[in-house]
């Protein structure tokens, strides 16, 4: 059992270091990393990496809507005259 866990968080961790996977799939993995190793000190590693995973994949899209957020209000700035002239 000691064994097994450490096996599994390197291979979710390979998974999220290629670069390959889309990036919601990232932060599921990343969060269910995470919660799998505080579920297991609390052993509820099952449950930790599910509640990771959902934590981690709704982080990472609030994070992608903010910056899509900023370009947008950065797009629709009006640009202001700098000698205070309308």
């Amino acid at each position: 059992m000691k064994r097994r866990i450490p096996l599994v968080v390197l291979t979710l961790a390979g998974f999220g270091l290629g670069g390959n996977a889309p990036a919601h799939a990232i932060g599921c993995l990343s969060g269910g990393i995470a919660g799998a190793v505080a579920g297991h000190m609390a052993h509820h590693g099952v449950l930790g990496a599910i509640g990771g995973c959902i934590a981690g994949h709704t982080y990472n899209k609030h994070q992608k809507n903010q910056a899509a957020q900023k370009q947008i209000d950065e797009a629709n700035r009006p640009d202001t005259p700098h000698d205070g002239a309308p």
